[in-house]
């Protein structure tokens, strides 16, 4: 089974904000998967299905976001699964251009201060993770406002196409292993 969490903040004020991309996202593969994401547990909405043959847990916490690990944690200890193997994570990226996606199999949190609790809850920085660009904060904006704001209509295609990009590099994940996955996804969007 693998985990596949989008990182968000739960509350109708936040939908479709920056970010909330990795919520988008993972409603994004339930549609595409027939997932119903109705279960609360875990801290956290979730669904059970399958993508490509594989069995998953779709994730969405509700601890809000720089809480994220708590319910993931509790998800890996439940079905207890090796988070460096069982778990891909999505999320915002404000060091990506607004609709670029990275995929990486470890690294840092990289200021995110959800993937900072969520890598803390783990205790590893190993896990896959699907970044999503939603471009660098204007300098005259607060980071708060920037990435609790809704993308201006110009970027809405951009970033809708983003979410199915994102989609497939989970499948991706899934089904070919990270490390192919990230040799044919990174820098191939220029």
């Amino acid at each position: 089974m693998k985990i596949i969490a989008g990182l968000g903040n739960p509350t109708r004020e936040y939908e479709h904000t920056r970010h909330n991309i990795g919520f988008d996202v993972v409603d994004r593969l339930a549609k595409q998967y027939n997932i119903s994401i109705t279960e609360k547990k875990h801290k956290g909405l979730c669904g059970k299905g399958l993508i490509e043959g594989e069995r998953v847990l779709l994730l969405k916490p509700q601890t809000f976001m720089n809480l994220s690990g708590e319910s993931i944690q509790a998800a890996v200890d439940f079905y207890k699964l090796d988070p460096e193997e069982d778990v891909i994570v999505i999320y915002d990226d404000i060091a990506l251009d607004a609709g670029r996606i990275r995929v990486r199999g470890k690294g840092s949190a990289g200021g995110h201060n959800g993937m900072k609790n969520i890598i803390a809850h783990l205790g590893t920085q190993v896990f896959p993770r699907v970044r999503v660009g939603v471009g660098a904060k204007p300098a005259d904006w607060d980071l708060v406002d920037y990435v609790l704001g809704q993308f201006p209509a110009e970027e809405q295609p951009v970033m809708e196409a983003a979410k199915d990009t994102a989609c497939e590099a989970v499948v991706q994940i899934i089904t070919q292993g990270v490390e192919k996955t990230m040799n044919a996804r990174n820098g191939k969007q220029d």
